[in-house]
Order: C-alpha cells, then sequence, then structure tokens
C-alpha cells in the first residue's frame, strides 16, 4: 500500500484498507495513479461531488480559485497537489490553511460515516484534472 502523510505535517496518514472498495480505489491504493484520469464518466461524478462537499464555495464552480486558490496547476498553493496522491491527502485529512477533512471518518467526527471514500476522491481529482490536459497529476 501506498505510504500517505498528512499534508499538514508530513506525519504518516492512516487509512483503513476497507475504505479502498473498487478496483479503482485499490489500484491507487497500491501505485498512487488515479485510474478514472481521462475518464470522462467519473469526471462528471467528480463534478458533482465537487458541488455537493461545497468545494465551490472555497475553490469557485471550476476549481480555478476564489476565496480558495485555484487547483488547475500546475502552481499549487501545495506544491504536492501536482501529483493525485498528494492531492488525494490534502482533500482526505485537510490543510494548516483552512480546508477541513473530506475523508469518511474525518470529515464529521460526530459521525465516521459521513465524508468521501477514497474513489469519490479520485473521480473529483479526475474532473480537477480535466481542466489542464497537460496535468495527470499521476508523475
Amino acid at each position: 500500500m501506498v505510504a500517505f502523510v498528512k499534508t499538514q505535517d508530513g506525519n504518516p496518514l492512516e487509512i483503513k484498507a476497507a475504505f479502498f472498495d473498487t478496483a479503482q480505489a485499490k489500484e491507487f491504493s497500491t501505485t498512487g495513479k488515479n485510474p478514472y484520469i481521462g475518464n470522462a464518466e467519473a469526471s462528471v461524478k467528480g463534478k458533482k461531488l465537487f458541488q455537493m462537499y461545497s468545494c465551490t464555495q472555497f475553490h469557485g464552480g471550476d476549481a480555478g480559485g476564489q476565496t480558495g486558490p485555484s487547483l488547475h496547476g500546475p502552481d499549487f498553493k501545495y506544491a504536492k497537489d501536482a501529483t493525485n496522491k498528494g492531492m488525494f491527502e490534502t482533500i482526505w485529512n485537510g490543510t494548516n490553511g483552512g480546508m477541513g477533512a473530506k475523508g469518511k471518518g474525518l470529515m464529521d467526527p460526530a459521525d465516521p460515516s459521513n465524508g468521501l471514500k477514497p474513489d469519490e476522491v479520485l473521480q473529483i481529482q479526475a474532473w480537477i484534472r480535466s481542466h489542464n490536459d497537460k496535468l495527470t497529476g499521476n508523475e
């Protein structure tokens, strides 16, 4: 399994293996590569999730930035977000800069069933990466 780290401090980020419950999420957990990149259907789902979880309020309707930073790259507030592993870690566990964790069990500590599953984070990334054909995040 890929060794995930927290965006805040670089410490290990433990994610339950059971959360990686699709073939795509399992592939990501072992390779760090997002198999949804370039997948139009996953991108459509990712856009809906981006809107549902109020990411638009911070990053804007097209993820180009609003009160929060643009997610289009190639320059990112957190350089690690240029890779899908890094962006996954940022979305899953949040940042020091004001973005709360969106990962399942972390988004709402009072309700461990609330939050995004890894597969959903990967679909959001597919939509974000669709804004820049040259940036797949799998480097």
